[in-house]
């Protein structure tokens, strides 16, 4: 085990400590390292000193060293090795090398017999997932950590929920533990569940872990107001809604140059229960019907993209109005999002969708370009977007509303006039957000 402490800042022996588990850390890339990093940023402006527990050897899709910035040199990163099963599934698959896509995205053509005897495998008998071995070693190793250190107040954050599972072992062995669990997804209603393929017996055993965590822990947080109704009915000691948000150290206040072409871009992973295809099939007739529109539109795709959603934009011939970027740094992503003409924010079409709030959402605000959104009309980031002025949304087949917001949005861009005032945003901010959780960290200790 390694303890990769650094040197203590002397300030730091005055604060009151928190000790955070979660699994995605800096160097991790993506959506899930990002709201701990910010929280990790701001809890010493309010006065709390936050200590990271994260894998010293994890597994994860990339990499971001721009978050770097985030974090003050002398925050203590305590690290401990895990063991995870994907050396395992690469050798039998033939896969040696390649990084582990997170939410089931699939690059290649069809999904064949190995990956879905893998995702089998994973959902029924690496429960809660494959991080599950890291538990035990973890909940020894902290529990005499805390101790030594006296510490009162660990925070757990998942997915994947193998960390709330360390969280649960540490609250039965240390019952004096302030132990708070933070669900940035759900766990048996995140929108990927159905498709583990769980027996009966492996779905009571997900279903009773959550049960356990979300009963256990003094506190749970979650993401959004769907969540909050979904998990209040597991009868929780205490529930609280932190939503993600932006951070304005992240939004430059350098001009930026606007993209010339009408760029329709999406930030981050496009799974195929994400896939517009009402809007490519619009964006395809118009295309038909407008050289103008051809001429000028460019759809600008960053991070991972499933391999359904290029087939689709194939289908209605839109593949040489696309540009497919692979993976961009989150600042390198804010940059991006800001010169585009319009921002698009698609929902999964899935049972859990009108509770679907992403943490790109957010940035997009920040970013300060108009949003066209596709889902539920009656949803929570429909909800948003009224509230903020922020953009518009279609359902996922009203073709006839889709075509009328593109076309609208296409008319402004046209005459130079595509601009958008959000209002009301300053409630997302990170640091605005970290206050909240402050505020119930120190409710708890009253």
């Amino acid at each position: 085990m390694n303890n990769n402490q650094v040197v203590h800042n002397p300030e730091s022996s005055n604060r009151k400590k928190v000790l955070i588990i979660t699994y995605y850390w800096i160097p991790s890339g993506g959506a899930g390292v990002q709201r701990w990093v910010k929280f990790v940023k701001y809890l010493r402006s309010y006065g709390l000193e936050p200590v990271v527990y994260t894998p010293e050897n994890p597994e994860f899709p990339s990499e971001d060293l721009s978050l770097r910035k985030d974090i003050p040199a002398d925050i203590e990163i305590v690290k401990t090795p895990i063991w995870e099963p994907y050396n395992v599934y690469r050798n039998l698959f033939g896969k040696k090398g390649q990084k582990i896509n997170a939410g089931f995205i699939s690059e290649g053509k069809k999904t064949g017999w190995k990956e879905k005897f893998s995702i089998w495998i994973r959902g029924n008998f690496l429960i809660p997932d494959p991080r599950k071995f890291w538990i035990k070693p973890s909940v020894r190793f902290l529990k005499e950590y805390l101790q030594r250190n006296q510490i009162d107040t660990i925070i757990s954050t998942g997915p994947p929920h193998s960390m709330h599972m360390i969280g649960l072992g540490l609250k039965k062995q240390l019952p004096e533990l302030t132990w708070i669990a933070d669900f940035r997804d759900p766990w048996t209603n995140i929108d990927f569940y159905k498709e583990l393929n769980l027996t009966y017996l492996a779905d009571r055993r997900h279903r009773n872990l959550e049960k356990s965590v979300v009963k256990n822990a003094d506190c749970v947080i979650v993401v959004g107001g769907e969540m909050v109704r979904e998990y209040a009915s597991l009868k929780p000691k205490r529930i609280e809604l932190i939503t993600n948000g932006y951070d304005e150290a992240d939004i430059s206040d350098v001009e930026v140059e606007m993209d010339q072409l009408f760029t329709i871009s999406h930030i981050g992973t496009l799974n195929a229960a994400r896939n517009p295809k009402t809007l490519w099939k619009v964006l395809g007739e118009i295309c038909s019907e407008n050289e103008d529109f051809r001429t000028n539109l460019q759809i600008q795709l960053v991070g991972k993209v499933d391999f359904s959603v290029l087939e689709d934009i194939r289908k209605y011939k839109l593949e040489n109005n696309l540009l497919k970027i692979d993976y961009l740094a989150h600042s390198d992503a804010i940059a991006r999002q800001q010169a585009s003409q319009l921002l698009l924010l698609l929902i999964n079409n899935t049972a859990n969708a009108k509770g679907i709030l992403t943490g790109k959402f957010f940035e997009y605000l920040a970013a300060k370009r108009p949003i066209l959104a596709i889902g539920p009309i009656d949803g929570e980031a429909a909800q948003v977007l009224k509230e903020t002025s922020a953009g518009s949304i279609a359902d996922f087949e009203d073709e006839i509303q889709t075509k009328k917001m593109v076309m609208e949005y296409y008319e402004h861009y046209k005459h130079g006039e595509l601009t958008v005032s959000p209002k009301s945003i300053q409630k997302y901010s990170r640091r605005e957000l970290t206050g909240q959780l402050v505020r119930i960290i120190e409710d708890m200790h009253k």
